[in-house]
């Protein structure tokens, strides 16, 4: 059994008290004859152990050492293992798999004492009230859902370097729009302003401008200066590459998603009924992270600017032109709109998850943001009407494929070109189409279901068979015009009566 320094240490004070060697080993748990050797001795177990230097087994790799060094000299960068798989090919048969262990060993000896000198960080001492960062971090690890439904974000996290507090917005892209939503969030729930706020040099914070695009200088966006004095906060950096400088949030995405996982397990399921339901989750996670931080935090707070800006609005407003085909284009996506709205200009509010269309101030339509620059979002309620008058368009429209809402309407399209020739299935498709955006989408697909179970084609007469006819548009009525003389003149008789 292995005598501790703790146990020798209390040996010592005993036998000071009372210089009975019996007596001091018992109230020290020891045997009497190892105590009486460590009393002599007058130096603890570690201080008595022999560090040897030689080897107490034969070297394995003592012969293709001197190669592997002159590799190692030659390209620093090398890792280990793929050293140690390089010379098993140069040398078949020497070495086996489970020595590998023993070669990183050797490896990282010889960098400890021969290799390049490697990158120090230095610490920093963070000032209360000073430094809000922000990063982006993904969270599809986290596995969550909506609905049933997977649920691709990011998280905005917001971060103070002193006290580590912590708040986090669900976003769906690095835009200028989700950091001022994430910073704005932040802000108003700490109440406080920091004085600096630092970031990466992701493009919602920075740009390259042009004539130093080779030097890889970056300089901040209007949009992104605006928030800052908005704020009242002076914007900060890290340098390119170098998210080392960003540590504090950087490693604190790293806890708050291990938190969130834990809970999601304790949960028992990472599915919720709706995107708030998460947003209230993620938000009792965060909180309750933050009530033990209270004490630094107040230190911040007594360092830091009464929140006193107004709040800014959640969404970037455009004005778009509706081009002769029923579309507008805002941040390189296209959507469709109402075709009545062709040569019109219409404000279109865009949030983060979505997109509303006003004419005049009136809703005209709201739909899902695009993620991806150069998509479409085409809605065939907006152009069918045209479609089906025009129906030759439609073998060489740039959106044909978003004429199928389902793969049921595939099916019915290619099953009607099977039958059918020339634009004869274009036509009769494009009706059975019409039919749907003047009912109900649905119905027609259960329809086109059904025919498909039979095995028959999907004819227009067939589907009509099969679903509800289109309602008539209700005649337009006049309004009611009321004669205020009337009521007068049915008073005066009732009172020539009386």
């Amino acid at each position: 059994m292995v005598t501790s320094d703790r146990k020798v240490r209390k040996l010592m004070e005993e036998y000071g008290k009372t210089a009975v060697l019996k007596t001091a080993a018992l109230r020290a748990d020891m045997d009497e004859k190892t105590a009486r050797k460590y009393l002599r001795a007058g130096k603890l177990p570690s201080e008595l152990k022999i560090r040897h230097t030689w080897r107490t087994r034969e070297d394995p790799f003592e012969e293709q050492w001197p190669e592997a060094e002159r590799m190692l000299e030659a390209l620093p960068e090398l890792e280990a293992k793929e050293l140690f798989e390089w010379l098993c090919e140069r040398n078949p048969g020497a070495f086996q798999e489970g020595q590998v262990r023993t070669f990183q060993r050797h490896v990282r000896g010889w960098r400890a004492l021969k290799g390049p000198e490697k990158e120090v960080f230095f610490g920093q001492e963070h000032q209360p009230g000073r430094r809000m960062s922000t990063d982006f971090t993904h969270a599809k690890e986290l596995g969550i859902t909506i609905a049933g439904e997977p649920f691709d974000h990011l998280l905005c996290h917001c971060v103070l370097t002193y006290s580590n507090w912590e708040w986090a917005t669900i976003c769906y892209s690095e835009s200028m729009l989700a950091l001022r939503v994430g910073v704005q969030g932040a802000v108003l729930r700490l109440g406080y302003v920091p004085g600096e706020h630092w970031t990466d040099h992701s493009s919602a914070a920075t740009h390259r401008p042009g004539d130093d695009a080779d030097n890889g200088a970056r300089e901040y966006n209007l949009e992104y200066l605006d928030l800052m004095g908005h704020f009242g906060m002076t914007p900060r950096t890290i340098q390119v590459n170098s998210p080392n400088e960003n540590g504090d949030v950087e490693s604190l995405n790293g806890v708050l998603k291990r938190r969130m996982k834990q809970r999601l397990l304790l949960r028992g399921s990472c599915d919720f009924a709706s995107i708030e339901q998460y947003r209230a989750f993620l938000e009792q996670v965060i909180e309750k992270a933050n009530s033990r931080r209270t004490q630094r935090l107040e230190e911040e707070v007594g360092r830091m600017t009464l929140l006193s800006a107004s709040r800014l609005t959640e969404h970037k407003d455009y004005k778009c032109p509706v081009r002769s085909g029923s579309t507008i284009t805002v941040d390189r996506r296209i959507y469709s709109v109402p075709s009545r709205l062709i040569g019109e200009r219409v404000d279109v509010r865009r949030y983060q998850d979505r997109m509303e269309v006003f004419f005049h101030g009136q809703l005209q339509l709201e739909v899902p943001w695009i993620s991806r620059d150069q998509a479409h979002h085409i809605d065939y309620r907006h152009i069918i009407y045209w479609l089906v008058r025009k129906p030759g368009a439609f073998a060489n429209y740039r959106y044909r494929s978003d004429m199928f809402p389902t793969e049921s309407f595939r099916w019915a399209y290619d099953a009607l070109s099977g039958e059918l020739t020339g634009h004869a299935a274009d036509r009769e498709y494009l009706q059975i189409l019409h039919h749907a955006a003047q009912t109900m989408e649905c119905e027609v697909e259960q329809a086109l279901r059904m025919l498909r179970c039979k095995g028959q084609v999907p004819r227009l007469d067939r589907v009509l068979g099969g679903t509800r006819r289109s309602l008539p548009a209700p005649p337009e009525l006049s309004p009611l015009e009321a004669d205020l003389d009337e009521y007068d003149e049915l008073l005066d008789r009732k009172g020539v009566a009386a």
